[in-house]
């Protein structure tokens, strides 16, 4: 399950999607537009912006725009800088792997081809996935 904070991320994007190539786009506006919480949503809207998928504009006219076009922002890399890793278990990461504390021999261990299956079945969908698809879910 992806967190509350990812999915207003995605829905954040989705306004920003909509308004790609028209200039900044206000925090007030997307709060609105989403019911998102504003406090929430800007730090939500730095974290997107520290990570590359946004910039920002100060003063007069200022506010949030997508850096790239909506078919290149990837739902993997969205949920990979708000919620960490998509794997399972940090033990088939691709992005912030780790060691199980509780297994003595990583290659031997049958769950861990499980979740290599359930990662990739997850990612298959994730990383073909951009906001563009999300506008056109709309109509």
């Amino acid at each position: 399950m992806i967190s509350k904070k990812a999915k207003y991320a995605l829905k954040a994007l989705k306004v920003l999607a909509e308004h790609y190539g028209k200039g900044p786009v206000l925090i007030s506006y997307i709060a609105e537009q989403e019911k998102i919480p504003r406090k929430f949503l800007e730090a939500i809207l730095l974290d997107l912006r520290n990570s590359g998928i946004l910039q920002s504009q100060k003063g007069k006219g200022g506010g949030y725009l997508l850096r790239v076009p909506p078919g290149e922002v990837k739902f993997s890399k969205v949920l990979r800088v708000i919620d960490g890793p998509i794997a399972p278990t940090l033990c088939v990461s691709l992005f912030f792997y780790g060691k199980c504390d509780d297994c003595a021999d990583e290659e031997a261990c049958s769950l861990r081809t499980v979740m290599e299956k359930w990662r990739d079945a997850n990612l298959a969908v994730l990383d073909q996935t951009t906001l563009t698809d999300l506008l056109l879910n709309d109509e």
